[in-house]
């Protein structure tokens, strides 16, 4: 038997202030701004499924994101995308295909949504 179990089971986030991260990501994904900074660099996103750890530690520019590690779902691709817009996210594409769009956090690090 493998002792690797094939599942993902966090994706950290490369981030330049923790608690402006904090609060960013929580408010696009509707979560309350709970929990403690972990040892001043983590932030541990109460999230269903795999796990986001925004990490200030480990940012550096050269370290963000500039494609897509993972997606975020949404049943909803439109009212997502009209989400992100009254929050006045950096939205770097359209809908594609009826099925996901890009956008930027504050830091820079490109993300996805995804139809679900």
């Amino acid at each position: 038997m493998n002792p690797i179990v094939n599942e993902i089971g966090t994706v950290f986030i490369p981030v330049s202030n923790i608690e402006r991260a904090r609060d960013w990501y929580c408010d696009i994904l509707g979560l309350p701004v709970d929990g403690e900074v972990l040892f001043g660099h983590l932030y541990v996103l109460p999230m269903k499924g795999t796990g986001m750890v925004l990490d200030s530690k480990i940012y550096s520019k050269d370290k963000i994101f500039k494609a897509p590690a993972f997606h975020l779902n949404t049943h909803n691709i439109e009212d997502a995308y009209k989400h992100m817009k009254k929050k006045k996210v950096e939205l770097i594409t359209e809908i594609e295909h009826d099925q996901w769009f890009n956008f930027k956090d504050p830091d820079g690090n490109v993300l996805m949504i995804c139809k679900c």
